[in-house]
């Protein structure tokens, strides 16, 4: 029967429950309409950031828990930055999103997320919307506001050290007058304050260290700028100090959701799916009706929740205390995915793929991060009980990277590398040095960082210019840089010391240890043109 019809996604298809089973997509087990009513007259959960990561996982734990009779109410998404998000994939399809799980054998698996029950544009020029926040805000059964908006999105100071324009200005406008995400949550609190002091947990999920904290400190810091201002008054400061009142969970996330491909369109047309080819918003966001994603998915949330919760254990959500949610992000951060990811990532780009899936067929790469991963990172891994390092980096070593579906390129991950150098690789060469190790047997971590600086010059192996991925600190790195010619070893003389002497990029100063001559060496080598590249992975690697 596939083909045989064409669905367009939306309430009132749902009830054609057997064209969809044609379509192998699996329906809501529960009553929409009725959650819906439910959610919008009483919510429970809001969350900020309506895209991919978001529609995909987060929604995806409480349609589970909605499908079991574990909940009654969906969530209300809230989008701070892509207004084009909400009128062009929410709004159309009633808020309905086709999730489709991409798996390791190449097969794909497909379900309507409906737990979505409201979204709104956190937009300050739109008032209706606004005034729908504020009312949801003041509401006392309001139990947690979650976030996913990426790590730039909690930061009010811009790359020069200096507080963004737009901070400034809600700082000195006050709360009817705020635009930035960290600015409206604020005021958003504010009226909760205002209504009744009442409980809530501010939950980041984004994927960055001490979430949580960085969400509590934009916030707190937004409103003492207020109360100098005599904007709000010092009750309000003190109510987001008040863990009996406000608490702002870590939390640790891990889930690939690559931009919407074609491939998975095509996939959706061809069983009878209409209208799910992928657009590109007009602040460049890749996004369609759809979420594609890895089956594999991990969520770890401190339990700290003053107003009551979801039962999101009974999703797969690990709940615990802040010291095993700081362990766990910290083996997958610094040890079992992250410092796998951004090494091949920069040596892909170098070495012509676009693909992550398509680098894991490259014995050199998973050389490199084979080593990476089970020599260099596992003897100082910090293990949180609940998950073993090991079977994590397994999983992604034979499952995860090599899903030929997932299609995410390395210079997606390659995006802002000097931001995370520091934690990915720093955070092992800091154990190393506090455990007195020999540094010499490193090998995958000079590499690494070798490459991504070799990266920069935005030369690839065969010597055709590229493109390098957005970083705040791209210009600055390559006018370091200057003066290199990528196959003329020659024309280095040094300027990698400043640059790696530099403690808020990697950490530590690495010039007062022997990796910065280790790493000097291997960019050398790699600059010696065509094959290079190639040439000194094989070399330091075999």
């Amino acid at each position: 029967m596939k083909g045989s019809f064409n669905m367009i996604m939306n309430l009132d298809s749902l009830l054609n429950k057997r064209e969809w089973e044609a379509a192998d997509v699996k329906l809501p087990l529960y009553d929409v309409p009725e959650m819906i009513d439910k959610t919008k007259a009483s919510p429970i959960w809001v969350h900020f950031g309506a895209g991919n990561i978001f529609r995909g996982f987060v929604a995806a734990l409480q349609q589970k828990l909605l499908d079991e009779g574990h909940a009654e109410k969906g969530i209300i998404a809230a989008e701070t930055f892509d207004y084009d998000i909400i009128d062009k994939i929410y709004a159309p399809y009633d808020n309905l999103t086709m999730n489709v799980i991409l798996n390791s054998d190449a097969t794909t698996s497909c379900e309507i997320i409906a737990s979505i029950a409201e979204a709104l544009k956190a937009d300050p020029d739109n008032m209706t919307s606004m005034d729908r926040l504020t009312e949801i805000f003041s509401d006392p059964g309001l139990q947690m506001v979650s976030f996913t908006i990426t790590e730039k999105g909690y930061s009010l100071i811009g790359p020069d050290g200096l507080p963004l324009p737009v901070v400034n200005a809600d700082i000195e406008k006050g709360p009817a007058h705020a635009r930035h995400a960290m600015s409206i949550v604020a005021a958003l609190l504010n009226k909760r304050y205002q209504a009744g002091k009442y409980p809530l947990a501010v939950v980041s999920m984004d994927n960055c260290s001490h979430n949580g904290e960085k969400l509590q400190q934009s916030i707190i810091r937004v409103a003492e700028e207020w109360l100098s201002r005599g904007f709000v008054d010092k009750g309000f400061v003190d109510y987001l100090k008040d863990e009996s009142k406000i608490t702002f969970p870590w939390s640790m996330i891990d889930k690939i959701t690559p931009r919407p491909a074609q491939g998975v369109a095509e996939i959706l047309a061809g069983n009878g799916v209409e209208n799910m080819q992928p657009i590109i918003t007009g602040r460049n966001t890749h996004i369609a009706a759809f979420v594609n994603a890895e089956r594999a998915q991990y969520l770890v949330i401190e339990d700290k929740f003053p107003n009551g919760r979801p039962a999101l254990e009974k999703a797969g959500v690990y709940m615990a205390d802040r010291d095993i949610v700081n362990k766990v992000e910290r083996m997958k951060v610094t040890t079992c995915l992250n410092p796998l990811h951004t090494a091949m990532s920069v040596y892909g780009c170098l070495l012509g793929y676009s693909l992550i899936s398509d680098e894991m067929k490259d014995p050199d790469i998973v050389a490199l991060i084979r080593r990476l991963g089970y020599v260099e990172g596992l003897p100082v891994v910090t293990d949180p009980g609940i998950l073993s390092p090991k079977a994590f980096i397994d999983e992604v070593m034979e499952e995860r990277l090599p899903n030929p579906f997932m299609l995410d390129s390395p210079w997606r991950i390659a995006t802002d590398t000097s931001q995370k150098v520091g934690i990915r690789f720093g955070e092992t060469i800091k154990s190393y040095l506090a455990q007195d190790r020999d540094m010499d047997t490193l090998v995958s971590i000079p590499l690494a960082i070798a490459g991504w600086l070799r990266y920069l010059l935005a030369v690839d192996d065969k010597g055709a210019v590229m493109e390098v991925s957005p970083d705040p600190l791209r210009e600055d790195l390559q006018a370091k840089l200057a003066g290199i010619v990528w196959n003329d070893p020659s024309t280095y003389s040094g300027q990698l010391r400043n640059i790696l002497s530099n403690p808020v990029i990697f950490g530590c100063d690495l010039t007062q240890t022997s990796l910065a001559d280790r790493i000097e060496e291997m960019f050398i080598e790699e600059l010696a043109g065509p094959g290079a590249i190639r040439a000194t992975l094989r070399k330091y690697l075999s």
